[in-house]
């Protein structure tokens, strides 16, 4: 999908003591995070549909509180190894190698999502290092809750 808005805009306010932007909705990125806070503190459930509704009508009356701003994040999307493989340390090497990736990129902070019943990816994650971060109700298509773990890598280099 295209992204609303090609370029960032500028902050309706900056608290420079609380590290906090008040900022309107820029893109599709955005969208996640408002999902996820409705869902979590409001009993109405919604469809993306409805979100994007009242985005793509109503943009600027779209905002949001950004505690992130100055922080520069990595992403791990999906980790996969095949089942004969396991405990082979793979899993650990690839999220090594990819948070190495993202240090040389100037990351200073990982974050992914695993099941919260998935506890060989909890184990492997909190081993390097992540620490559970969010708790994510009903975050994928199947119904399935996750935890979002953090890695914070400020304190590592």
């Amino acid at each position: 999908m295209e992204e609303f808005c090609e370029n960032k805009q500028e902050p309706l306010f900056v608290d420079e003591e609380r590290g906090t932007v008040f900022r309107q909705y820029e893109n599709e990125s955005d969208l996640e995070k408002i999902v996820l806070l409705i869902a979590k503190d409001l009993s109405e459930p919604y469809s993306l549909y409805t979100y994007r509704y009242f985005i793509y009508n109503w943009p600027e009356l779209c905002l949001l509180l950004d505690y992130h701003r100055e922080v520069k994040r990595g992403y791990i999307a999906m980790l996969a190894v095949e089942k004969e493989h396991r405990r082979k340390r793979i899993g650990s090497t690839l999220v090594q190698l990819a948070v190495e990736l993202m240090i040389q990129d100037g990351a200073q902070e990982v974050v992914l999502e695993a099941e919260v019943d998935n506890r060989p990816a909890l184990a492997l994650y909190e081993q390097l290092g992540f620490s559970r971060d969010r708790y994510l109700f009903r975050y994928y298509l199947t119904g399935t809750d996750a935890f979002r773990l953090k890695l914070w890598l400020d304190m590592q280099q």
